[in-house]
């Protein structure tokens, strides 16, 4: 019971941080240090982080497949940044590393309709000072180096899938999602003007995304991204040639903008107490029905 009591406190408090998400502002004049503590200084981002990636997605139908029934996905994605707000300042030139990322995002959809994230995915973001990027090391190099950031993905967020559902040409997508305080490493993320460090705030995060459906991964890609960090089966894994499979199965391009809001602490309080508040009504409710 004690357990349930828990569950039911983290899944309130997930709705109203997804609530809080739609209505957050984005925060502009950041500063980020790609290198941490060991950095010569953060840079000022105005807005966002540009974010370029790949990603494998799994379809299963939950009705018969046509277009206006329902499905059930998963996503494993892996993403590069080397630049912010698009100015040219690249991080391997500018600090000798690369931010990487790796999603891992579960949801539903309709086909030929819209598609939502489930809340409790994962999005990790890494410093790599090896620029590892696009190698066998890890996964397509993108979960080496420095862990600097864990977000929890949020409930809701997605885009538009066509018949077969695959995201419509260069549809954006959106990707919601929560750090709380220590999820984010000390000396790499920062208030505008460089204090206070972000490490114990509540930091939701905004991905968007435009995707299109690639036809033929590099062998790379295919062995990395497809076999072993989503753990595809199929063919292209061990005996076959890859191709995508509408409805069932395919590989995605994608490129956008990382963007942050701060929570402000009352306003992480109660959200909390919102949780606290279900929790409370729930008990009451059972006590009454007895």
């Amino acid at each position: 019971m004690h357990r349930f009591k828990k569950l039911i406190i983290a899944a309130s408090v997930m709705m109203a941080f997804s609530g809080a998400a739609s209505a957050a502002t984005v925060l502009n004049n950041w500063e980020f240090d790609p290198n941490g503590p060991a950095g010569a200084g953060p840079v000022t981002i105005n807005e966002y982080l540009d974010v370029n990636g790949n990603g494998f997605i799994k379809i299963t139908p939950t009705g018969d497949g046509s277009i206006g029934s329902a499905y059930t996905f998963t996503q494993f994605s892996v993403f590069n940044s080397v630049q912010y707000d698009s100015l040219g300042q690249l991080f391997p030139i500018t600090h000798g590393v690369t931010i990487t990322a790796v999603a891992e995002t579960t949801g539903t959809g309709i086909f030929g309709g819209a598609f939502v994230f489930d809340a409790g995915g994962t999005f990790k973001i890494y410093s790599d000072s090896g620029n590892n990027y696009g190698s066998a090391a890890g996964i397509f190099g993108a979960n080496v180096g420095t862990l600097i950031g864990s977000f929890t993905t949020l409930a809701g967020g997605g885009g538009v899938v066509d018949g077969s559902g695959s995201p419509t040409g260069n549809g954006q997508i959106t990707i919601d999602a929560v750090a709380g305080p220590g999820d984010l490493t000390p000396g790499y993320w920062f208030a505008p003007g460089g204090s206070p460090d972000l490490t114990d705030s509540t930091v939701l995060s905004f991905a968007f995304t435009n995707a299109n459906t690639t036809g033929s991964p590099t062998s790379t890609m295919i062995s990395e991204i497809i076999c072993q960090g989503a753990g595809f089966t199929g063919d292209g894994c061990g005996a076959g040639t890859y191709a995508n499979v509408g409805g069932d199965h395919f590989f995605v391009s994608n490129n956008g903008q990382f963007k942050i809001s701060v929570v402000p602490e009352p306003a992480s309080l109660a959200l909390l107490g919102v949780g606290l508040l279900g929790m409370g009504l729930t008990s009451r409710r059972r006590k009454a029905a007895s």
